[in-house]
């Protein structure tokens, strides 16, 4: 890891209506748009899914690197990060996150430091620390074969 503190820069361009264009060096474009729910088409990535994504992203290459660190051996993971979306003192901000875990480890894995490890790995998660949003971890160890 290079030495912090480090910087990220997107540019995001649209007109007046249409779909929005994200842009970073060496990055693929990326096509956004409102969400169904702000009247969006719902087939483009929008702000909100951005998001959870960015915090899904976080919390499996958290557990990666501490996964490694600790040379726990597993096999896949899989995070579905669900947000709430309300109104708190006349603001609409992201409420809670609940971020939903599969791990599958091999036969013969300590299930309990699994565990342990992903919530190592939440609580290292920098977009997670980032937002003031209540952020909840279930997990789910699955013994392969």
């Amino acid at each position: 890891m290079e030495k912090l503190p480090h910087s990220y820069a997107v540019t995001v361009k649209g007109d007046q209506q249409g779909n929005l264009h994200a842009s970073g060096a060496g990055l693929p474009p990326l096509v956004c748009a409102p969400p169904t729910q702000f009247d969006g088409p719902g087939d483009q990535w929008s702000p909100e899914e951005l998001l959870m994504a960015a915090v899904a992203n976080c919390l499996v290459l958290s557990f990666r690197a501490i996964a490694g660190a600790s040379r726990y051996e597993w096999n896949s993971i899989e995070c579905d990060a669900r947000g709430v979306l309300d109104q708190v003192d006349r603001k609409i901000q992201i409420t809670t996150i609940e971020n939903l875990v599969t791990l599958v480890v091999p036969a013969g894995s300590d299930a309990a430091k699994a565990e342990k490890l992903l919530e190592k790995a939440e609580q290292a998660c920098f977009i997670s620390n980032s937002l003031t949003a209540e952020v909840q971890l279930k997990c789910e160890i699955v013994i392969a074969g």
